[in-house]
């Protein structure tokens, strides 16, 4: 079998070609993001960081974590969606060669057993490949996170040989995996059937793709349903579900939107030649299409969902800082400048939010021991009584009017701790020690919030004097607020904002910090998802050769006939642009029901920009890619290749 495996291999390279390449760099991806995940478990700080930048490196280190292990998630489901998705289509395309096999005495077990030894060997193949290119993965990656701030400068991830052995024994599984479903179709097609295209041959919505394809779908709609009543943290794990279930779905689907699209394309462009015969190609080469279309799927999907979810929760995110300010100016300066705001005419009340520099303590027991974890950033010293009257959100225990003296609130982003009011925390500010206790917290909120507030009067003036502050302005009644912020700069204040333009900086600053990690989340795997989609334009039309021979011999030109492919392939494309395009839909549902649980209004993003990037470059690649592919095909002489027996 391994012999018949080798001389299928050099006979039909151009059809493994692609496969190889999907597990290799699928090998490459995990292995490297297995590498950098390990290293950030013990955060490498610089000498001479403050304690605020220490905190802030890491949580750098917790979220590349937290990022690195969703790339390690979504390469392995590409890994194993493409290389199922390919060999599956190779294996089709093969269907003539596997009946004379049979007829030639090859029984059932014995096709299996050479696919699934073609498989073995490309897996190894593939896997031995991934190992160099997971050490250029790993660079990218690590400078990719660098890059976008949640690693330092300097930040290194050794190499280790178990992360080799565990990412090459995930590449000759998924490859095993990949081509197990293929075999056994092929093995219960008749060989009369495979070789006449009659039967089961010639069906491409078969019992399991319906099976897995309307299974799919099911448990798609059931997460954007469940999602419109989930948390947030519940609404975007539905939505990476939903991508990943929707693509699959829509990609076994696929053959039943094929006819539509030929049907329109018939009406878009009527009377032309070179659309009609495209047309029919569509509609005769439904699994062909529905193969080359899957990646594309994928690729959609996961970007603009993403995208999307990411966009959404940002901008809800400004939306809901907005609505929970009760103000008209924000102004940023110092604590000690920040002072003279409320003696400026016009201004009714000025909260001030210094965001000082000092340390609180908190003791947790778990497995009867007890953890200690110090805090040095989102500490904010604010006087209650301004800060009640210009923010709305209620606090979710405890009054505000009792943050006075040695006390501390929680913030939004220390809910989830379950610091219970009573409990005495340590602190120190300027040298010196304190005992706040815990007077009450805030709930959580779409934004990370601020961890703690203390009393102004609890802390020396030097702590809060030089602190970047924010202040909150509520101009009085009757007065204009562009007079008033005219006021204000005139005073000696160079950044006055209204509420309005503060929320929507906050929006954007949080997009930012969304888009780089969706960067790195979704760069590798994205330019994975591409070439898989190229695989298959590739893997398409390289096996039309004789195809193509018959179109020049009845009149056509070799021009001609490139033209009618690269039109054939744009309607593919486009079938998977659209699919794609439902399932991130789906996903912005799904998320857009989530925030209107969260702030009572519904706000969704829909990444145009890039929606309008993906959908020209995915064309315009797959229509280069077909026309370099058709022409290639096309080059011999079309009389050779009609009289040549298949």
């Amino acid at each position: 079998m391994f012999q018949m495996s080798f001389s299928t291999f050099r006979e039909r390279w151009e059809l493994f070609i692609g496969a190889i390449l999907s597990v290799g760099v699928g090998v490459a991806l995990v292995q490297a993001s297995m590498l950098v995940l390990a290293a950030t478990g013990e955060p490498q700080i610089p000498p001479g960081t403050s304690r605020q930048a220490e905190d802030k490196i890491r949580e750098g280190f917790v979220a590349a974590a937290t990022v690195m292990g969703m790339t390690a998630f979504l390469a392995m489901f590409l890994a194993v969606f493409i290389v199922s998705s390919t060999f599956s289509f190779t294996v089709a395309q093969r269907r003539r060669d596997l009946a004379l096999l049979r007829l030639t005495g090859g029984s059932r077990t014995q096709l299996r057993a050479l696919l699934l030894s073609e498989s073995l060997l490309l897996g190894v193949v593939g896997s031995a490949l991934g190992v160099p290119f997971g050490l250029i993965a790993k660079y990218a990656q690590t400078r990719l996170l660098v890059e976008i701030g949640l690693l330092p400068e300097g930040f290194t991830a050794p190499w280790a040989l178990w992360a080799v052995v565990v990412s090459g024994i995930i590449g000759v599984c998924v490859a095993l995996a990949g081509v197990f479903t293929a075999s056994l179709r092929a093995a219960k097609i008749l060989p009369l059937e495979a070789l006449r295209e009659t039967g089961k041959a010639a069906e491409v919505m078969t019992v399991s793709r319906w099976f897995f394809g309307l299974s799919f779908a099911f448990c798609t709609i059931s997460m954007v349903m469940w999602a419109q009543g989930a948390n947030l943290i519940g609404a975007m794990m539905a939505a990476l579900g939903i991508s990943m279930f929707g693509a699959v779905a829509m990609s076994m689907l696929s053959p039943l939107v094929v006819p539509f699209t030929a049907w329109l394309f018939g009406v878009l462009v009527p009377g032309s030649t070179l659309v009609g015969l495209a047309q029919a190609n569509l509609r005769d080469g439904v699994r062909r299409s529905a193969a080359t279309a899957s990646p594309l799927i994928v690729l959609v999907a996961l970007l603009l969902g993403l995208a999307g979810t990411f966009g959404s929760l940002s901008a809800a995110g400004g939306e809901e800082a907005k609505r929970s300010v009760n103000a008209h100016l924000v102004v940023s300066s110092t604590g000690e400048e920040a002072e003279r705001l409320a003696g400026i005419e016009g201004v009714a009340v000025a909260s001030r939010q210094n965001a000082v520099d000092i340390t609180i303590t908190t003791e947790k027991t778990q497995n009867k021991r007890v953890i200690k974890r110090n805090f040095y950033s989102g500490i904010v010293a604010v006087d209650a009584a301004d800060y009640a009257r210009t923010h709305t959100l209620p606090p979710a225990r405890g009054d505000l009017a009792a943050l006075a003296g040695n006390t501390v609130f929680t913030g939004p982003a220390r809910n989830a701790d379950r610091i219970a009011p009573g409990q005495v925390l340590p602190a120190e500010a300027g040298g010196q020690p304190l005992q706040l206790t815990v007077v009450g917290g805030y709930p959580e909120t779409l934004e990370m919030g601020d961890s703690f507030l203390v009393p102004r009067q609890a802390l020396p003036r030097q702590v809060w004097a030089g602190a970047p502050t924010e202040t909150v302005v509520q101009v009085a009644q009757g007065q204009d607020p562009d007079a008033v912020a005219e006021r204000i700069e005139k005073a000696g204040f160079s950044q006055v904002q209204t509420v309005s333009q503060w929320a929507i900086a906050r929006a954007e600053n949080a997009q930012d910090g969304n888009v780089k990690i969706l960067t790195v989340l979704m760069g590798l795997a994205g330019l994975y998802a591409l070439m898989a989609v190229v695989n298959s334009v590739v893997i398409a039309g390289s096996e039309r050769r004789r195809e193509f021979a018959v179109s020049r011999v009845t009149g056509m030109t070799q021009p001609q006939v490139v033209r009618v492919a690269v039109v054939e392939a744009i309607g593919v494309a486009v079938i998977g642009l659209v699919l794609g395009c439902v399932v991130a839909g789906a996903g912005l549902v799904g998320i857009g029901g989530a925030v209107h649980k969260a702030i009572g209004t519904t706000v969704v993003f829909i990444p145009w920009t890039l929606l309008a990037i993906v959908a020209m470059g995915s064309v315009g690649i797959v229509a280069v890619t077909s026309a370099v592919t058709a022409a290639i095909a096309t080059k011999d002489r079309p009389v050779s290749l009609v009289t040549t027996k298949e």
